[in-house]
C-alpha cells in the first residue's frame, strides 16, 4: 500500500521528512549510536556488531545453514561469508557440510562461541537499558511493534 498525501498535506509531509527532523534520519542516528556503543563494548572481545547478530542466531538455533543465517539477518552471501570466515579463524564457529545435501554448509558454535553467551547478552541489555531509560515497558513494546510494522511495510 502506497501512501499518497493530498495537496494540503504535501508541505506538512515535506517538513516531517527533512533531516534532521525526519523519522528515517532519526532512526539512522539511533542505529549509529547503538552500533557505536555495541562496537565499543565488543571490541575487547575482538568482535563486531555483525559477529554479535550471527552469534545470536546460533545461540537461538545452532547448526543453521549459512543461507538461513543470511535470511534471518537480511544479508547477502558475500558479506556473511567474510564474517563467518573471521569467526571461524577466531575459533567461535565451525562449518560442516550437511550430511543430506552437500551443497549446504551448516554453521555450528564451538565451545568458545557458546561461552560468549554467558557474557555478551548482559552487555546488550545494558546498552538497551541506557537507550530506553525513561521509557516505560509498555512504550518499549509499542515502539518495537511499530518498528516491526515499518520494516514489514518496506520489505
Amino acid at each position: 500500500m502506497v501512501y499518497k498525501p493530498n495537496k494540503s498535506q504535501d508541505l506538512e509531509s515535506w517538513q516531517q521528512v527533512r533531516a534532521p527532523y525526519g523519522l528515517g534520519y532519526r532512526i539512522k542516528i539511533l542505529s549509529q549510536l547503538l552500533s557505536r556503543k555495541l562496537t565499543e563494548r565488543l571490541e575487547p572481545f575482538g568482535l563486531t556488531p555483525f559477529h554479535w547478530v550471527v552469534l545470536c542466531c546460533l545461540w537461538e538455533e545452532d547448526g543453521l545453514p549459512t543461507s538461513s543465517i543470511g535470511d534471518k539477518l537480511q544479508q547477502v552471501g558475500g558479506t556473511l561469508t567474510g564474517v563467518l570466515d573471521r569467526m571461524e579463524e577466531r575459533g567461535l564457529i565451525r562449518r560442516e557440510r550437511d550430511c543430506r545435501d552437500r551443497r549446504i554448509w551448516r554453521i555450528w558454535l564451538t565451545d568458545a562461541g557458546r561461552e560468549l553467551e554467558t557474557v555478551l547478552p548482559a552487555i546488550a541489555v545494558e546498552i538497551r537499558e541506557q537507550a530506553m531509560y525513561g521509557i516505560s515497558y509498555a512504550e518499549r513494546e509499542q515502539f518495537s511493534q511499530l518498528m516491526n510494522q515499518a520494516i514489514e511495510n518496506l520489505s
